[in-house]
């Protein structure tokens, strides 16, 4: 029985993202500049200013070494509030018709700071421990936020293609409804997220900070 739902759940994600596959890939490209945007403005800013950077990330890996016993449960608290808001952000303005350049906006800015975070551990670090430390503190709880924020802005996008489509009231009250309850799924994805992120990467990256 059990199986047979999350062939369901399967089927049902792949059928979203082929019947909206213009519009993932408009904000995967989004997305793409946003890191590319990112790598290129760490390559080009002045060596003091990445001297500084540089010194922060140095105290805060010394800093984290000695710590023994982790407050797991307020770090979550945490991440998931941070990641809460950049949900319901993303729904609030997919829902306003008019905001979804700011929907974009935020695509963007996710990308840039990804790609900024990833070129600056390994400008810093070196290649090998910098991609150790990017794949032990991003890599695995991005497997399910990054998607998460993609479909959400994608529902957000359709739901503005439709209104535009049909402005009938209830057509509107329906769509909304809809963008409304896949958002509601989309956040569970991000919280499930933090988690890993908290629960697990905050584990890795201990045992691997030692060797820094």
């Amino acid at each position: 029985m059990k199986d047979k739902k999350e062939i369901k759940l399967l089927r049902i994600i792949k059928e979203h993202v082929i019947n909206n596959k213009k519009e993932y890939a408009i904000l995967f490209l989004i997305f793409i500049i946003g890191i590319f945007s990112g790598v290129f403005f760490i390559n080009h800013i002045q060596e003091q200013a990445k001297t500084e950077i540089t010194n922060y990330l140095n105290q805060f890996i010394e800093k984290f070494k000695p710590l023994e016993n982790i407050d797991h449960i307020e770090l979550f608290k945490n991440s998931v509030i941070q990641n809460g808001i950049l949900a319901i952000t993303i729904w609030f303005f997919g829902t306003t018709v008019i905001g979804i350049p700011v929907v974009f906006g935020i695509i963007l800015y996710r990308g840039f700071c990804l790609g900024y975070t990833i070129s600056l551990c390994i400008t810093i670090m070196g290649l090998g421990k910098g991609l150790s430390f990017v794949f032990i503190t991003l890599f695995l709880q991005n497997l399910l936020f990054i998607p998460a924020i993609l479909a959400l802005a994608v529902s957000g996008v359709k739901l503005y293609k439709s209104i535009v489509k049909d402005k009938r009231k209830e057509n509107i009250k329906l769509e909304i409804l809809r963008h409304t309850m896949f958002s509601i799924i989309m956040l569970i994805i991000v919280i499930i997220s933090s988690a890993v992120e908290i629960f697990m990467s905050t584990n890795g990256l201990k045992m691997l900070i030692q060797y820094f």
